[in-house]
């Protein structure tokens, strides 16, 4: 344990190395990233120079480097030639130090490549802070009283930027402010269970968290095959025969995990089963802010109001930690949904929200977050090109994660479990699956969101040289 002081700046951190596993320049990246995540190391702060900081901790000169070079790397110090190392002035606690987690239990992979996750180092925090202080400074003292949980304002503001953005038939009425997108699966699956559905048609593979949340309201899940084109509507009508099932679950704008867009063929097959068959489909608007080669496909909603709820979130497109998201729903399931008891985010946040899409925030960032996922999409396929010529990559220019086939005989659990070794986050396709004992391809979704752009040919040399030590110990 050492405490440190400058000769400007007073490092009172204390940085306990023997509260985290592994060797010593893990746990002193550890130890810093924790002092800079509850806001003991602030923004701006110098740091001690690499071998005073080494003579403190009693470890070598190159273990400071080492970390200290990596934290540059993602931004979170800023080291520049002829001047002091510095906590970078973009960086901001977050969490707050009395409820802060041990770093160790939160810690991410430096390579991640895990799915799912969006660019965190750029998430809107300035634009998101200045429409909550606009909001406070403008909004009447009776509107802060407001204890029920509806502001028709933020329902508003979601109906204008879905019609706009997403082409959906949206009007105040149908808008429910959620928790996120799978609160709002919550609430729908809740509601579907009290008009007597017992089922849930699902895509397979398919995110699995929103199953989970469907199943612990009492839908048992039934897996529906995917292909190049989406879900195979043909399979859906089959399943729902067999089963009974009235509603699905579908990614028609990006297939998660495949990175497919459902076909228009299978679009209109699908509504035409849902209208023929009493039935109701759940849009998961899974990534459909992020196509790079061409304008992002419409809301499947738009064809069929009256029989689609669409569910979104700001969590891919901003940050999971705002807790926020959106229903657009039937009339006829409305009322159902707003009697399920679930709570409404806060009044203030609602009201943020509302001002945060009013103003174009929302866009402004998202015309920032396209060009850097796209940057990094394509240095991405670049290096597997590069390092990896012989597995294909699939998915289209879309949504922040491709998929990676295997050379045969290689087994992606075996990847993953390799993968550790260096530090590098994998998953394997079949996390996803609904039976994932079935014979599948070998296959590993491969995420960028918030993979720093230093590290995407670092990460894709380790991934192939894991892969070919797998290959080479089979």
């Amino acid at each position: 344990m050492a405490q440190i002081q400058t000769n400007n700046v007073a490092w009172e951190t204390m940085l306990d190395l023997a509260a985290y596993d592994g060797p010593r320049h893990v746990r002193l990246e550890l130890a810093v990233r924790d002092a800079v995540a509850t806001g003991r190391l602030p923004a701006g702060a110098v740091v001690p120079p690499s071998r005073l900081l080494a003579t403190s901790l009693g470890v070598s000169r190159w273990v400071v480097t080492e970390v200290y070079g990596r934290l540059a790397a993602e931004g979170i110090l800023d080291a520049r030639t002829g001047s002091a190392t510095r906590v970078a002035a973009s960086v901001r606690a977050t969490v707050p130090r009395a409820a802060a987690e041990p770093v160790a239990a939160l810690r991410r992979p430096r390579y991640d490549l895990a799915p799912g996750v969006p660019d965190l180092r750029h998430a809107p925090r300035a634009l998101w802070l200045r429409a909550m202080t606009e909001t406070l400074a403008d909004t009447p003292d009776a509107e802060l009283f407001r204890l029920d949980g509806d502001v028709p304002a933020a329902r508003a503001a979601l109906a204008a930027y879905l019609s706009r953005s997403r082409f959906a038939r949206a009007d105040a009425d149908a808008v429910v402010v959620t928790h996120g997108a799978a609160d709002g699966m919550r609430r729908v699956a809740r509601a579907l269970r009290a008009l007597g559905h017992t089922a849930l048609l699902v895509e397979d593979p398919s995110w699995q968290r929103m199953r989970q949340v469907a199943a612990a309201e009492g839908l048992t899940s039934v897996p529906v095959p995917v292909d190049e084109q989406g879900v195979d509507v043909a399979a859906l009508v089959e399943a729902s025969v067999r089963t009974g099932a009235r509603a699905a679950l579908v990614t028609p704008a990006h297939q998660f995990p495949l990175g497919v867009p459902l076909s228009a063929e299978r679009r209109e097959a699908l509504i035409a089963w849902a209208r023929a068959g009493d039935g109701v489909v759940v849009e998961d608007d899974y990534d459909a802010e992020f196509r790079y080669d061409r304008r992002p496909i419409g809301a499947l909603q738009a064809m069929a109001p009256d029989r689609v709820v669409l569910a979104g979130s700001l969590s891919k497109t901003a940050s999971p930690a705002l807790g926020l998201g959106w229903l657009v729903l039937p009339s006829w399931l409305r009322g159902t949904v707003r009697d399920a008891g679930a709570a409404a985010p806060s009044t203030l946040d609602q009201l943020t929200l509302a001002r945060f899409l009013g103003s174009g925030g929302l866009d402004r960032h998202l015309r920032g977050a396209r060009a850097r996922y796209r940057r990094r999409r394509e240095a991405l396929l670049s290096a597997l090109e590069r390092d990896l010529p012989g597995c294909r990559v699939s998915g289209i220019a879309a949504g922040l994660h491709v998929v990676l086939d295997l050379p045969p005989g290689v087994r992606a659990a075996d990847v993953v479990r390799a993968a550790e070794a260096h530090d590098l986050g994998l998953t394997d396709i079949r996390r996803y699956r609904v039976s994932p004992e079935a014979p599948a391809p070998e296959r590993l979704v491969l995420g960028y969101g918030d993979l720093a752009d230093p590290l995407v040919d670092e990460a894709v040399r380790l991934l192939a040289r894991t892969v070919r030590d797998v290959g080479t110990a089979r």
